[in-house]
């Protein structure tokens, strides 16, 4: 389980497409402190698994799945991710339940300066609009953010403060790009708990 509490921001520094699996290896300092061979990390919001890891860099490989249904599919040298290890037991929660289990891929519809902060606009899909409620929890890209708004019935907006900025790969961000999203999991266990009592107009 992670909390989405950005660690650090890695650099793609190779991509091999040797395999049946893509493998990616990214550069980092943090994070490396005690990962090893088998080790979970998240990266873009997405669990991986570190195949290798040295001084500098580790590795993951990414199944064809993984890739149809997130961003990792445009990866490349130079790309900017977001780090994050698994939370400890005995940690502080600073975000919000993060499982690392990406529900689909949102579109920046507008990124803007608004004053000290930014103003984040991101189209979803369809299927994540009842799990998505102002001043509700959600991650994109991983990160742990707080809905400020929603513009329209498919698209939220986030207020963006200097720190997430300068310590997350937000600051690379353009409209157009493709953001993970990952919905609140208690949301989604609740809206599956309702199911049975739903009412049918069938």
């Amino acid at each position: 389980m992670f909390t989405g509490i950005i660690e650090e921001v890695g650099e793609i520094v190779e991509v091999d497409e040797s395999t049946d699996f893509r493998t990616i290896r990214i550069a980092a300092k943090r994070v490396l402190d005690d990962i090893g061979l088998g080790s979970s990390i998240a990266v873009n919001g997405v669990c991986l698994t570190v195949r290798s890891c040295n001084a500098g860099t580790f590795t993951a490989e990414l199944s064809r799945e993984t890739l149809a249904r997130t961003t990792l599919d445009v990866l490349g040298n130079g790309s900017l991710a977001n780090l994050e290890r698994p939370m400890r037991a005995d940690a502080r929660f600073g975000g919000h339940i993060v499982q690392g289990h990406v529900d689909g891929t949102g579109t920046i519809r507008q990124f803007t300066r608004d004053g000290d902060s930014w103003n984040l606009e991101v189209d979803f899909p369809a299927n994540g609009a009842r799990y998505i409620v102002e001043k509700g929890s959600i991650a994109v890209d991983g990160i742990s953010l707080t809905v400020a708004a929603m513009p329209s019935a498919h698209t939220f907006s986030i207020a963006i403060i200097p720190h997430t900025f300068d310590n997350t790969n937000l600051k690379a961000a353009t409209p157009g790009g493709r953001v993970n999203l990952e919905y609140d999991v208690i949301a989604k266990y609740v809206d599956n708990l309702l199911k049975p009592y739903a009412i049918r107009n069938d």
